[in-house]
């Protein structure tokens, strides 16, 4: 037995482990950073704020689970804590908890209502929400608490922007970039505000810079993409288009699949799937690319699941499969929108014949039998996206604001509005026949376009069916027009049969439909040159004037 007494180190006091831990976090050593805090937390185990601080270094390591764990922690212990509650909100909107996020940035404020970050991230998640004028409202008080604080002043330009209100939103990017030049998400910003004015060099170069500064940043390049396809720079374009899985909205719709990427090499016998990754209206666009892909290879084709039927005749393809049904067997993988890219796509080589989408014959002659109980031209109208979409405010129109329309000579309207937006009131005179409970699909809808005379639209998938099926189609396109309508053009390299009906300045529908209108009367003297003997005055100028003409089915 060893007579050696052994001496008893005390365990040092939370504020010593607690500073150490921190000055980890200083010097960027996370992993140190973390055993630091488990080891503060192993002897002081009711010690809050080193849990909120242990989950702000795991959420660095990309650790998400465990970071949300430790600020949950730090709240059960502490419910009064606005850092932690700052923090977990952060964490849930980055996993799209858009709901509870903002409920933990509101406790915060009530907690503690001078805390100008919070209401900074408050203002970005209610403008990811579509609440502008709400995030315009936080930005403010981020700005009135901490007048000097770039990043609100960015954030207040975004809800600017949102809104429409580009020139106001222009002078605050500018004056965040003037405290902070080096600020690659206002650079980013400022970039996109001047791809929505068309000033689309200026814009490239602003995200060249921020990615100078920041090389690895996703969104810039995904954005520069969308600015050099717009430009028309389709090579480099589709190349930085690649980025878009990096960008963390994005992450979530990733398809993990063990089979390997498709870049273009050559396959023999295997068999590759390409699948839809965005809207409807991306899935129409490009899925021209797939015929000339299958000519030559077994093609697996998975799309949104009101597609199906429309696209199960495209020449070529072995299969297709709903989106969320099990996938038959294949080799390799491969996004719809990264084939031109593939395929080296340029503006000269877009396959762009006036039709490759067709509807079904019997559905279109069913539906030209009912529309021939009404008079003059059958047009096709269509006045909103997906409120979902981040500029869904921007592109859509309300229906009333169609009156100018009514009480034309020689025009019956009819509704292809789906969403929210179908239940809108059209304006006293504007008759709107509405089958569209009947359109349960893309194929029953596709039916109804090919028996229209033209179809009339914001920028929403409704443009591209009628493009893809060679129908006539006037898209009325809001003033920061979306990349691939290119600038300074009436017509599309994508569709022969479309023509653009653009916004002179931000927010101008009035002067859009004004031309339109007039677009419409030449049309119907042409379709009948003594258009009035089709005109008699409605009987139906009540407050509903969309008609569920049920005698016509």
């Amino acid at each position: 037995m060893s007579d050696r007494a052994e001496a008893i180190v005390p365990t040092p006091g939370p504020s010593v482990l607690f500073d150490y831990a921190n000055g980890l976090i200083a010097q960027r050593e996370w992993q140190k950073a973390v055993a630091a805090f488990r080891n503060l937390l192993r002897h002081y185990p009711r010690h809050a704020e080193a849990y909120s601080n242990l989950g702000t270094v795991l959420k660095e390591l990309a650790s998400i689970e465990e970071a949300e764990v430790a600020y949950r922690a730090a709240l059960s212990l502490r419910p009064d804590f606005p850092e932690a509650e700052n923090n977990l909100g952060i964490l849930l909107a980055s996993k799209g908890n858009f709901i509870e996020a903002e409920v933990r940035f509101r406790r915060a404020i009530a907690s503690r209502p001078d805390f100008p970050e919070v209401q900074n991230n408050l203002s970005d998640l209610l403008r990811l929400g579509g609440r502008l004028d709400a995030a315009e409202a936080s930005a403010r008080t981020a700005l009135r608490l901490r007048p000097a604080y770039p990043s609100a002043q960015v954030n207040l330009a975004n809800a600017l922007r949102d809104s429409g209100r580009f020139e106001e939103a222009q002078r605050w990017y500018r004056q965040a970039l003037g405290a902070e030049p080096e600020h690659p998400e206002g650079l980013n910003n400022l970039a996109s505000l001047l791809f929505d004015l068309g000033q689309v060099d200026e814009a490239i170069g602003h995200y060249r810079s921020a990615l100078a500064l920041k090389p690895d940043y996703a969104d810039a390049h995904t954005n520069l993409a969308l600015a050099l396809l717009l430009g028309g720079c389709f090579e480099e374009g589709w190349r930085e288009y690649e980025w878009r899985w990096r960008q963390g909205k994005n992450r979530p719709h990733l398809r993990n699949f063990t089979q390997p990427l498709w870049n273009g090499e050559d396959i023999g016998d295997q068999v590759l799937l390409i699948h839809a990754e965005q809207g409807f209206g991306d899935t129409l666009q490009f899925c021209r690319f797939v015929p000339f892909l299958a000519a030559g290879r077994r093609v697996v084709l998975e799309v949104q699941a009101p597609l199906k039927a429309l696209l199960a005749d495209l020449p070529g393809i072995e299969a297709i499969v709903a989106r969320g049904d099990v996938l038959p067997a294949f080799d390799v993988h491969c996004p719809l929108l990264s084939l031109p890219r593939i395929l080296g796509t340029e503006i000269a080589g877009i396959p762009a014949e006036t039709r490759y989408l067709q509807a079904d014959r019997d559905r279109v002659a069913g539906w030209r039998r009912r529309l021939d109980a009404y008079p003059g031209l059958k047009i096709g109208l269509a006045w909103a996206g997906n409120p979902a979409m981040g500029a869904d405010r921007r592109r859509s129109i309300a229906l009333e604001q169609f009156s100018i329309l009514a009480d034309l000579p020689g025009v019956t309207f009819i509704s292809l509005q789906k969403g929210p937006a179908a239940t809108e009131t059209p304006p006293p005179g504007l008759v709107l026949l509405d089958w569209t409970d009947e359109l349960s699909d893309f194929a029953q809808t596709a039916a109804l376009v090919e028996a229209l005379d033209l179809v009339i639209s914001v920028d929403t998938a409704v443009v591209h069916l009628a493009g893809a099926l060679g129908r006539p189609i006037w898209l009325l396109n809001r003033f920061d027009r979306c990349w691939r309508w290119l600038l300074d053009r009436d017509d599309s390299p994508w569709y022969p049969t479309l023509r653009q009906f653009r916004q002179n300045e931000p927010g101008d529908w009035d002067s859009v439909l004004d031309r339109t209108h007039a677009a419409i009367e030449r049309l119907a003297k042409i379709h009948d040159p003594d258009a009035k003997r089709y005109y008699s005055p409605s009987p139906m100028k009540n407050a509903t004037n969309k008609v569920h003409p049920g005698a016509a089915r």
